[in-house]
């Protein structure tokens, strides 16, 4: 074993609750905000670390959702949640950020990158992520010299401002599936270490999210997995994430995923 294994240590999971009618996971609850709350409750009943409550679809060619309905899916389920383990809003719109964060969520997870300096200045850990464009645009933003690179700085700058504005712990997020092709998650996967090594080279951390995602849908033999049908692929890259640096796993099967991220833990112990 290598030096690095032993120094192995479990990453944070996070569970996701959709409070949407339309997550391309098949597992938004819409407005039906108490199966949400028991969502989230099984998810820190099975050692989810953080659960992270988002009422907007960010899937490619998602519609907008109203603020006014974004707050009322959002509010009663982080106020509830907050009192159970530490809640993420997931949201890219200022006024939900801190009606969220009012009611008990210390994260904000935010997939516009934009909001570092808003966490600063309400004390919540942040969470920058690299995106172009809109749901509804992005799919057609995919031009790179050099993915890796060129998403990492901006998860760098994302970063720093949100560090500087005082925000306590800092995170990346390369928005794997967001204005990327297949073929460049793949890539991002892959560079999941060069992008953890230079985050941390500046004291953030590197979040992974690629649960049930699309890139996962190719398997061997070229057999097409439907997404209720990704639980393997998205655990093994969850694990391959941990392996390699990742601080936080951003998951929808959270008690398969804290399992494994244990197991390999404990193994790296030996």
């Amino acid at each position: 074993m290598t030096a690095a294994w032993h120094q192995l240590r479990p990453p944070e999971v996070m569970g996701i609750v959709n409070v949407t009618a339309d997550s391309f996971s098949g597992d938004g609850h819409g407005d039906a905000t108490s199966d949400a709350i028991a969502h989230g409750a099984a998810l820190f009943a099975a050692g989810c670390s953080i659960v992270d409550v988002g009422a907007v679809s960010t899937r490619p060619g998602a519609d907008e959702v109203p603020l006014e309905l974004e707050i009322a899916r959002v509010q009663p389920v982080v106020l509830a949640l907050s009192k159970l383990g530490t809640v993420s809003i997931d949201t890219t719109n200022e006024e939900v950020a801190r009606q969220a964060i009012g009611a008990g969520a210390t994260w904000l997870n935010d997939v516009s990158g934009e909001l570092g300096a808003l966490a600063g200045e309400l004390g919540a850990s942040y969470i920058g992520m690299h995106r172009r464009g809109t749901p509804k645009t992005m799919q057609s933003m995919t031009n790179y010299d050099d993915v890796v690179d060129e998403v990492t700085d901006v998860m760098v700058e994302a970063c720093r401002r949100a560090k500087a504005a005082g925000s306590p712990q800092v995170v990346g997020d390369p928005g794997i599936g967001f204005a990327k092709t297949f073929s460049q998650n793949r890539v991002l996967l892959k560079a999941t270490r060069q992008m953890a090594d230079r985050l941390a080279n500046e004291g953030f951390g590197l979040l992974i999210g690629v649960s049930r995602k699309g890139f996962l849908s190719e398997g061997l033999g070229q057999r097409q997995y439907p997404v209720g049908e990704r639980l393997e692929q998205s655990v093994a890259a969850a694990v391959w994430a941990m392996v390699n640096g990742a601080k936080i796993l951003r998951v929808h099967d959270g008690p398969e995923t804290v399992f494994a991220a244990q197991l390999v833990s404990e193994e790296g112990k030996q």
